[in-house]
Protein backbone atom coordinates (compact mmCIF):
# COMPACT_ATOMS: atom_id res chain seq x y z
CA UNK A 1 0.00 0.00 0.00
CA UNK A 2 1.67 3.46 -0.88
CA UNK A 3 1.98 5.80 1.86
CA UNK A 4 -0.56 8.72 1.80
CA UNK A 5 -0.30 12.60 1.50
CA UNK A 6 -0.94 14.05 4.31
CA UNK A 7 -3.27 17.02 4.37
CA UNK A 8 -2.94 19.48 7.12
CA UNK A 9 -5.75 22.47 7.03
CA UNK A 10 -8.15 23.30 10.17
CA UNK A 11 -11.09 24.02 7.57
CA UNK A 12 -12.87 20.96 6.95
CA UNK A 13 -13.92 22.50 3.24
CA UNK A 14 -10.36 23.05 2.24
CA UNK A 15 -9.38 19.60 3.79
CA UNK A 16 -12.01 17.55 2.04
CA UNK A 17 -11.59 19.74 -1.38
CA UNK A 18 -7.59 19.41 -1.71
CA UNK A 19 -7.86 15.55 -0.74
CA UNK A 20 -10.70 14.75 -3.42
CA UNK A 21 -8.34 16.21 -6.40
CA UNK A 22 -6.01 14.63 -4.92
CA UNK A 23 -8.13 11.19 -4.80
CA UNK A 24 -9.31 11.22 -8.08
CA UNK A 25 -6.03 11.74 -9.52
CA UNK A 26 -4.75 8.12 -7.55
CA UNK A 27 -3.32 9.59 -4.78
CA UNK A 28 -4.28 8.49 -1.19
CA UNK A 29 -4.74 11.02 1.45
CA UNK A 30 -5.24 11.22 5.35
CA UNK A 31 -6.49 14.14 6.82
CA UNK A 32 -5.57 16.46 10.14
CA UNK A 33 -7.41 19.71 11.49
CA UNK A 34 -4.34 21.20 13.01
CA UNK A 35 -0.27 20.24 13.26
CA UNK A 36 -0.52 18.78 16.35
CA UNK A 37 -3.21 15.98 14.96
CA UNK A 38 -0.82 15.65 11.88
CA UNK A 39 2.15 14.63 14.29
CA UNK A 40 0.45 12.31 15.61
CA UNK A 41 -0.66 10.76 12.11
CA UNK A 42 3.02 11.03 11.04
CA UNK A 43 4.48 9.47 13.97
CA UNK A 44 2.37 5.69 13.22
CA UNK A 45 3.27 6.54 9.49
CA UNK A 46 5.61 8.95 7.88
CA UNK A 47 3.52 10.33 5.28
CA UNK A 48 4.77 10.42 1.33
CA UNK A 49 4.39 13.91 1.11
CA UNK A 50 2.83 16.91 3.26
CA UNK A 51 0.42 19.87 2.88
CA UNK A 52 -0.10 21.90 4.95
CA UNK A 53 -1.51 25.76 5.83
CA UNK A 54 -0.10 28.05 7.91
CA UNK A 55 -2.29 29.64 10.14
CA UNK A 56 -4.50 26.84 12.60
CA UNK A 57 -5.33 26.06 15.96
CA UNK A 58 -2.98 24.04 18.65
CA UNK A 59 0.44 24.29 16.44
CA UNK A 60 0.65 26.27 13.31
CA UNK A 61 2.40 24.79 9.84
CA UNK A 62 5.84 26.33 10.48
CA UNK A 63 6.08 24.90 13.88
CA UNK A 64 4.42 21.75 12.47
CA UNK A 65 6.85 21.55 9.80
CA UNK A 66 9.31 22.02 11.98
CA UNK A 67 8.56 19.29 14.75
CA UNK A 68 8.01 17.03 11.04
CA UNK A 69 11.49 17.62 10.49
CA UNK A 70 13.12 16.44 13.64
CA UNK A 71 10.97 12.97 13.73
CA UNK A 72 13.05 9.88 11.95
CA UNK A 73 12.28 9.49 8.13
CA UNK A 74 10.97 12.52 7.37
CA UNK A 75 14.20 14.21 5.74
CA UNK A 76 12.89 13.23 2.26
CA UNK A 77 9.03 14.24 2.48
CA UNK A 78 8.09 16.34 0.23
CA UNK A 79 6.53 19.62 2.57
CA UNK A 80 3.99 22.04 0.28
CA UNK A 81 3.07 24.68 2.21
CA UNK A 82 -0.55 26.28 1.49
CA UNK A 83 -1.83 29.61 2.86
CA UNK A 84 -3.68 33.04 2.50
CA UNK A 85 -0.27 34.51 3.54
CA UNK A 86 1.54 35.55 0.67
CA UNK A 87 4.87 37.68 2.37
CA UNK A 88 8.64 37.42 1.25
CA UNK A 89 9.37 36.77 4.73
CA UNK A 90 7.06 33.80 5.69
CA UNK A 91 7.82 31.95 2.76
CA UNK A 92 11.41 32.14 3.59
CA UNK A 93 10.95 30.88 7.13
CA UNK A 94 8.82 28.04 5.73
CA UNK A 95 11.70 27.38 3.64
CA UNK A 96 14.31 27.99 6.28
CA UNK A 97 11.73 25.12 8.73
CA UNK A 98 11.67 22.98 5.70
CA UNK A 99 8.67 23.33 3.08
CA UNK A 100 10.29 22.81 -0.38
CA UNK A 101 6.65 24.19 -2.21
CA UNK A 102 4.49 27.42 -1.72
CA UNK A 103 0.95 27.70 -2.71
CA UNK A 104 -1.44 30.53 -2.38
CA UNK A 105 -5.23 30.22 -1.61
CA UNK A 106 -7.30 30.05 -2.88
CA UNK A 107 -6.11 27.45 -5.62
CA UNK A 108 -6.40 25.74 -8.64
CA UNK A 109 -6.72 22.03 -8.81
CA UNK A 110 -4.78 21.87 -11.54
CA UNK A 111 -1.86 23.78 -9.81
CA UNK A 112 -2.33 21.94 -6.89
CA UNK A 113 -1.70 18.60 -8.70
CA UNK A 114 1.12 20.02 -10.53
CA UNK A 115 2.84 21.09 -7.77
CA UNK A 116 2.41 17.68 -6.23
CA UNK A 117 3.49 15.93 -9.04
CA UNK A 118 7.07 17.79 -9.37
CA UNK A 119 7.43 17.28 -5.87
CA UNK A 120 7.17 13.26 -5.82
CA UNK A 121 8.94 13.54 -9.30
Amino acid sequence: MPRPILVVDDSDSVRRLISSTLRLAGYDTVEAPDGQAALGLARSAVPRAVITDQNMPNLDGIGFIRAFRKMPGSAGVPVIFLSTENAAALKQTAREAGAIGWMTKPFDDKKLLSVVKKVLG
